[in-house]
């Protein structure tokens, strides 16, 4: 017996892996996107189809951990300093975006002929975004970390804390004899808050230590359970105060986004996320309830067309009285468009309190399903109307970066990286390995007796492949302070005995870099603006013994200010930069 029950659970693994490896591919070849081959292989397998799955709410909410894996990964993304500089967009935008939208859905349902409470709590429901299905498409888009992309995920942070008083609200709403006690509102957002200020203290003073002793265990597969139990370990403890799982995973991860693992903890992470967040969109594919849908098809089709185009007038709107620009405004209408997980929470408890009838929650889960699996269609019919972007650059006569091996790894052949090449080369020609990730720079190069190879130096797979881990010195000269800041984090992880030289855009670059453990830093402005200050001092009379003092007084004081910098903070050294406003008290002319 226990043999046919392990076979049958392995048949229906299978089942869902064969699903998703024939379904995806078909879909993204077709140009509809891996998402909506996930829901379709779930709608084909599930038990409104060939009846392969029976149990897709089980399959669902062990799957919600691919969303929570996500939001970790974007949270490692996003420092502290960066999430603050969002404020707006997650209080302001996404309070005013769920404020028009929710107003007007409720309408919907009133004219539908719902009472005030039903259309609202639908409504709500409906305007609670697909975090998954969002944050895929603009994954798969290449979009998340660029400004729009940064605006919708400060809304889904917004939506993800709206859980919390939208099941207060519930409460409330509830009919008397309901069995909810509305004095335990004030106990439920306590024990949210405590929750919150629980993991956030277990991020400042816990988690790095804790990686810090497991990296120098130098176990490896430890390392990727300590980072699941954090995932995990945060999302539970986010899930018990009533709050959202994936915002626990989001908070545990900006918590990490400055520790030195960080990238560590990514790597580890991405396989599974992956994977559950896959079985996620199969799983909601399965839970399309056909017979419902054939019971209530016109209210239903009606319901999805009605709130889709509302929601995404409304979203539109916003984002244009916000001062987005019309193609950007277009795009977030489209994309959140759809209503999500979470509102399935919602309708639920929102049943159980007698607040909605089971028809109305079968019939807006069908709603709320069928708009999530539109979605990635309208997207992709929208991408095909759009005109054709600019071709992908020529890879002819490029080579990628595999199998390298050089004393010296160039990363970077821009002006900077071009002189210092020569400063190498210069020196009994020494073997050097040279990538770039621009195709035109590669080709120039070529024409100048370069090898330039292809690759971003960003990835540590790339690094490996251009030799990294055989050269004595790394050369860091690309023009973008985040790919060269990751560039010394990858390097300094993969081959610790290799001397990392960067080149820095600014003072405060600089200081990442040399928290990164950079070997050695050079501002790319400080050595022309010394020249510049050398040759102004001669030219007002100084002797070159002056002005080489003058210069060696200013270096020494430079170096001094970066030291205090370094420990205390950009304006450390404040003290010690000269300035051409005359002292306010006269006394102190002299100091």
């Amino acid at each position: 017996m226990a043999v046919e029950g392990s076979s049958a659970e392995l048949i229906k693994i299978v089942t869902l892996l064969g699903a998703a490896v024939v379904a995806v591919p078909l879909f993204k070849r077709l140009g509809l996107g891996s998402v909506l081959g996930y829901l379709a292989a779930g709608l084909v397998i599930g038990p409104f189809g060939l009846k392969l799955v029976d149990d897709p709410q089980t399959i669902i909410h062990v799957a919600e951990l691919g969303v929570v894996m996500f939001l970790f990964v974007i949270g490692l993304e996003m420092k502290p300093s960066h999430l603050w500089g969002m404020r707006r967009q997650i209080f302001g935008l996404g309070s005013l975006q769920i404020a028009v939208c929710g107003t007007l859905l409720t309408g919907v349902g009133l004219a539908f002929g719902y009472p005030l409470a039903v259309s609202f709590i639908s409504a709500m429901g409906f305007v609670l975004t697909s975090t998954a299905i969002v944050m895929q498409l603009l994954a798969e888009r290449g979009d998340i970390t660029q400004a729009r992309g940064q605006k919708i995920v400060g809304i889904l942070l917004f939506e993800d804390l709206l859980i919390v008083p939208l099941l207060a609200i519930v409460a409330f709403l509830a009919p008397a004899g309901s069995g909810t006690a509305t004095d335990g509102i004030m106990l439920r957002v306590a024990v949210a808050a405590a929750s919150f200020a629980a993991l956030v203290g277990a991020g400042l003073w816990l988690l790095n230590p804790l990686f810090r002793i497991l990296a120098n265990a130098k176990a490896r597969e430890v390392m990727t359970a300590a980072a699941l139990l954090v995932v995990l370990g945060s999302a539970l403890l986010m899930e018990l105060g009533g709050l959202s799982m994936a915002m626990g995973a989001f908070v545990a991860g900006v918590l990490l986004s400055e520790s030195s693992f960080r990238h560590q903890l990514e790597a580890d992470i991405e396989p599974f996320r992956g994977l559950l967040l896959g079985l996620f969109f199969l799983g909601v594919g399965m839970a399309l309830d056909l017979n419902v849908v054939g019971r209530s098809w016109m209210l239903i089709v009606a319901g999805v067309l009605a709130m889709m185009a509302i929601k995404g007038l409304c979203i539109y709107a916003v984002a244009r009285a916000t001062r987005s620009s019309h193609a950007d405004a277009l795009d977030r209408a489209l994309i959140m468009a759809q209503g999500g997980e979470f509102a399935f929470v919602l309708l639920t408890a929102a049943m159980a309190q007698r607040v909605i009838s089971p028809d109305v929650n079968a019939n807006m889960t069908a709603i709320i399903v069928l708009s999530m699996a539109l979605t990635p269609l309208v997207v992709a019919a929208y991408r095909a109307m759009r005109p054709a972007p600019a071709r992908a650059p020529s890879m002819d006569g490029v080579e990628m970066a595999e199998n390298l091996h050089g004393k010296v790894l160039v990363i970077g052949f821009g002006r900077v990286g071009q002189i210092a090449v020569q400063g190498i080369l210069s020196h009994g020609g020494a073997e050097i390995a040279i990538i770039d990730n621009d195709t035109e720079v590669i080709r120039d190069a070529a024409e100048y007796g370069f090898k330039v190879y292809y690759g971003d130096g960003a990835r540590a797979d790339v690094l490996r492949a251009a030799g990294a881990q055989h050269a004595q010195a790394i050369v860091v000269c690309v023009d973008d302070k985040e790919a060269a800041t990751r560039i010394v984090e990858n390097a300094r992880r993969e081959c610790l005995q290799v001397k990392v030289l960067v080149r820095a855009w600014d003072r405060e670059h600089a200081l990442a870099l040399v928290k990164a453990d950079a070997d050695v830093v050079v501002r790319e402005t400080f050595e022309a603006g010394m020249q510049l200050g050398r040759e102004a001092v001669l030219a007002i009379g100084a002797t070159d013994e002056e002005a080489d003092a003058a210069m060696a007084r200013m270096r020494a004081r430079d170096a001094e200010r970066f030291t205090l910098e370094t420990s205390g903070g950009l304006f450390a050294g404040r003290a010690l930069v000269l300035g051409n406003m005359a002292p306010r008290d006269p006394s102190r002319l002299n100091d």
